[in-house]
């Protein structure tokens, strides 16, 4: 399972990498607002779900101009992943360890965002040419 967060991890950053420059520090944005969001509808905090909700919508609206906002979110929600994976209520009800995979797939992506969001497969270029 851990292999599998991490790839998916890996694979969100690659996928982010082909969404033009100019527009994908904002989809990023918009995409961390949906996972602060994800809890809502049954994560069994009560109203610390709305708490944590309005904190990362408004990590999400700085993360609109800042890729270090952005990564703060990610680790936001790695944070309420590990809460929700002790606590046995886990993203998707029907995956009992989908949080545990959620916390250790959240941090990859924080990494990268806090890189600057450049696309993966353009930094390997460069290595590559270099080398």
């Amino acid at each position: 399972m851990i292999i599998i967060a991490l790839l998916i991890g890996a694979a969100y950053v690659v996928v982010n990498s082909f969404v033009p420059e100019a527009h994908r520090r904002r989809f990023n944005a918009v995409f961390v607002a949906g996972a602060g969001a994800a809890y809502l509808s049954g994560g069994g905090l009560g109203i610390w779900e709305f708490a944590f909700t309005a904190a990362a919508t408004y990590v999400a609206y700085r993360g609109l101009e800042s890729w270090t906002f952005i990564g703060i979110g990610w680790l936001m929600h790695t944070a309420w992943d590990v809460v929700h994976h002790l606590r046995g209520e886990p993203i998707v009800p029907f995956a009992e360890h989908s949080s545990l995979g959620c916390a250790i797939c959240d941090p990859v992506i924080a990494i990268w965002c806090f890189t600057g969001g450049r696309p993966v497969l353009g930094v390997l270029r460069n290595r590559l040419a270099r080398s």
